[in-house]
Order: structure tokens, then sequence, then C-alpha cells
């Protein structure tokens, strides 16, 4: 599995420098918006996947009091903002009348469902104050991804 991560990891890098080299050469604002996008959920599914590394091979320190109400205060306002955007997004999609405005917003508005589905479940491990195992943390940075453990 460790060796699968670390190939996943050369991947995405590999993403993000293809893409940061072709950015250079695309005119078009909506294809490189689109590109650049990309290339920044590679650079964090990168991050996310040395995570995951970091899971299987070192021991997590428990938390302290202050460290868990730290986390759980700043998910709770992401949940928040992430909620405004979802809110505004909603309202304004449906009279967005082109069609590339459209497809970047509705993209947008994915990504900040899946953002604050993440968070909602952080904060259930973060609030029910049970020992968090590491099942838990796996299902919450990756429990959304489509097809990942078929």
């Amino acid at each position: 599995m460790i060796k699968f991560l670390e190939n996943q990891i050369e991947l995405e890098n590999r993403i993000v420098r293809s893409v940061s080299d072709a950015l250079e050469r695309i005119e078009n604002e909506a294809v490189s918006t689109a590109l650049r996008g990309i290339s920044l959920d590679s650079s964090k599914h990168a991050e996310m996947y040395r995570s995951a590394v970091s899971l299987l091979t070192s021991t997590a320190l428990p938390l302290n009091e202050g460290q868990l109400d730290l986390q759980r205060e700043t998910v709770e306002k992401h949940i928040r903002m992430e909620a405004v955007v979802i809110k505004e997004l909603d309202k304004r999609l449906p009279r967005v009348e082109n069609e590339k405005m459209g497809l970047l917003l509705k993209a947008i508005l994915a990504d900040e469902h899946r953002h604050h589905k993440l968070l909602r479940r952080l904060l259930e491990i973060l609030v029910s104050g049970e020992a968090v195992t590491e099942g838990d943390w796996w299902d919450a940075i990756w429990g959304d991804v489509p097809g990942l453990w078929t």
C-alpha cells in the first residue's frame, strides 16, 4: 500500500508539472482556469497521499484539549463559510446564461459540497469525544472518493 501511495504522489506531482508547463501557452481563460483548478486538486491529492503514508507509518499523538478545541472551532467556522458560498451559488446558478461560466460555477459548487461534507464528517469525529481510530481518519479523508476501493 505504501508503494502504491508513493506512486500516486509522483503521478499527482507530474500532473501539476504538466499543467504548469501547458498554462504558459494556453490563452483561453476558461480552459486555463479549469486546468489550474485541476493542478491545485492534484497538489491537494499529493498531500492527502502523504498523509495516508503517515497514517500507515507513524503513530499519532493524542490531542490535548487545547488542540481539540482549536480544531473543532476551525472546522465549525469553515462549515459556516462553505454554507454561505453554497447558498450564494445555488441562488445565482439558475440565472447564469453563459455556458462556460455555468460550467465553472457548477464545478466550484460541486467542490464546495464535497468540502462541506468532509468538514461535517471531521466535526463528527472531533465532537464525538471518543477515541478516533485510524479507520475514522481514512473514512473522513477518502470516504467520498468514487471508486477508490473498487
